[in-house]
């Protein structure tokens, strides 16, 4: 294996575990609220929405959360289809020897 994706492995078994927690909020905040609004029961669940951009109480990362998550996520979709490529590159040229 390449000292490359070696680093790219360990850079992405790292962040990762950060990136499952907002990830989640996000993904269970924006789904939840719009189900309610839907249902047309979204009174009083603002809260949610305030968690889904990044609003939490005192600590307000409404302006950073979007472009934090967004950051995590572009680097372990391609650290992770790198990983994949050259897995799969791998395979092949070993098959065809």
């Amino acid at each position: 294996m390449s000292k490359t994706i070696s680093n790219f492995r360990r850079l992405h078994s790292s962040l990762a575990p950060i990136m499952v927690l907002p990830v989640l909020l996000t993904l269970t905040t924006g789904s939840l609220y719009q189900m309610l609004e839907i249902l047309d029961r979204d009174e009083g669940f603002n809260w949610l929405i305030q968690w889904h951009k990044g609003h939490f109480g005192a600590l307000n990362l409404e302006k950073i959360y979007p472009f934090l998550n967004a950051a995590g996520l572009l680097f372990l979709a391609v650290t992770g289809i790198t990983m994949w490529w050259t897995t799969q590159r791998r395979r092949r040229s070993r098959a065809d020897v």
